[in-house]
Formats: structure tokens, C-alpha cells, sequence
């Protein structure tokens, strides 16, 4: 559902229909609370209970999930280096392929500005009377960017309370290596200009 919204969201940016690509971020918004969320559940599970069952979810992690990193891409964070570490069918690195070569959310934001004369972020966060449809995109996107990261914080946590230092069910470094994706942001640009306001 996410890479739904995400796709139709950048294609309504791309078409210049601002009002329902806010839309389509609002309801990836609403799925990644929901995810958030579902951290509390897992953390309920004692450590003993969720080793007994970790087996069971090899290799199954975000280090390895295709959707997660269609997600990224999708959303403008492109690493193809995550490619090579990615176990995957045919079909699953094809559409990583595609997802890596097709415009992101950043590429149709970037565009919808430059068929606006090119304001600046600043310009925009400072005339909102003038740009308030472009100010309430740059908000949406931010929201969808920073429930991402919560959900990235949140993660870490619940690993780090039910496995340890364990290595990840992916075959990463589990906690250590979640701890060094806290600083990734799809939309750095937008976190920057409150620095400038």
C-alpha cells in the first residue's frame, strides 16, 4: 500500500495536481503509524519467547526486504550498492532496477519547482501566502520522511531489547548496523531550510 500511494503521490506531483498528491502522503502517513505502532506489540514478546521463534523469520529483515528498499528509492534515498547485497529473485532485482532508474518523489518535487521558476525552499517556507500549496508538499513529504525515521528509531530499540548485539536476521550486524541508518533522510533539503528560517 505504501509503494502504491508513493507512486501515485509522485505521479500527481508530475501532473501538477498538488491537492491529491497531499492526499497519497496523508494515507502513507496514516500506514507508517501504523507501523510504528506495531512495535509495541513485538515488544511485549519476552527475549526468551522471541528467540524461540526468531529462526522462523531468517532471512527475512529489512536489510534483505525488496519492498523496503523500493520504498527508499521510491522515496529519493537511491543506494544501488544495496543491490549487491540483496538476495533476490530474477524478478525481485529487476523491479529494484526499474525502482533505482525511474524518477523518486525528489525527482517530481525537483521538477514541480523548476515548472514553478525555481523558488527556492526558503522563498517557499517564507511566502506561504504566495506558495502555500508548494509549503504544504515540502510538510507532507517531511511527514512521510520523518515517520520513516521514527520507524528506524523505533527498530533499533525493539532489536536491541530482544536480540542484543545479535547479527541481524539478514546477516547484518543487527543493532550496530540499524544504529548507522538513523541519520538517512529522503528529504535533507527540507530538514535544512528550518536551519535558515
Amino acid at each position: 500500500m505504501v509503494l502504491f500511494e508513493l507512486e501515485a503521490a509522485r505521479d500527481r506531483i508530475d501532473a501538477g495536481d498538488i491537492f491529491f498528491a497531499r492526499h497519497n502522503l496523508r494515507r502513507v502517513h496514516v500506514v507508517e503509524r501504523l507501523l510504528i505502532e506495531q512495535i509495541d506489540v513485538l515488544e511485549t514478546i519476552s527475549p526468551q519467547d522471541f528467540l524461540a521463534f526468531r529462526s522462523q523469520l531468517a532471512p527475512a529483515s529489512g536489510f534483505q526486504s525488496v519492498q523496503f528498499r523500493e520504498i527508499e528509492f521510491l522515496s529519493g534515498l537511491k543506494e544501488p550498492k544495496y543491490l549487491a547485497r540483496i538476495e533476490a529473485t530474477p524478478d525481485e532485482v529487476a523491479r529494484l532496477h526499474r525502482r533505482l532508474e525511474e524518477p523518486s518523489l525528489e525527482d517530481a518535487f525537483r521538477r514541480l519547482l523548476e515548472r514553478r521558476g525555481s523558488p527556492s525552499l526558503i522563498e517557499v517556507f517564507r511566502d506561504r501566502e504566495r506558495q502555500g500549496d508548494l509549503f504544504d508538499l515540502c510538510e507532507a513529504l517531511l511527514d512521510h520522511d520523518e515517520a520513516f525515521a521514527h520507524w528506524r528509531a523505533r527498530h533499533v530499540l525493539m532489536v536491541e531489547r530482544q536480540i542484543g548485539g545479535k547479527t541481524g536476521t539478514g546477516g547484518s550486524s543487527g543493532a550496530e548496523y540499524l544504529r548507522t541508518t538513523l541519520g538517512k533522510r529522503f528529504y535533507p533539503e527540507l530538514w535544512d531550510v528550518r536551519s535558515q528560517l
